[in-house]
């Protein structure tokens, strides 16, 4: 048997075990889907499950889409303005063929 032939299957086990190989990133938090009077700020940008048309998980693209279209004008809670992971949300909002009126003031950072 050829150990180079082992290298490939080797590698990826590593990457697996020491959590590097890809696990589509954050999921978005739509906080619970509960009617909401202010936003809450998104901890990471969107990762590959929302993001590469070859892992995306079209429920969760609804969500982030059902989300920004009944709350995507509304403040953050903190008053802060929205970070750049909260701009990458509306960003795919928008990239998902939504409507940009209904992000535009996380786009336009307030």
């Amino acid at each position: 048997m050829h150990s180079h032939r082992l290298l490939p299957g080797l590698a990826l086990a590593l990457l697996a075990l020491t959590g590097c190989a890809d696990d589509g990133g954050p999921v978005f938090n739509n906080e619970g889907g509960q009617e909401i009077s202010c936003l809450q700020h998104q901890p990471e940008p969107p990762g590959s499950r929302y993001t590469d048309a070859e892992r995306r998980n079209t429920a969760e693209v609804f969500t982030v889409l059902r989300y920004y279209t009944d709350h995507g004008t509304k403040p953050y809670c903190d008053g802060a303005p929205p970070t750049d992971a909260d701009q990458a949300w509306a960003e795919l909002y928008v990239q998902q063929g939504a409507d940009q009126a209904n992000v535009a003031p996380i786009l336009n950072g307030w």
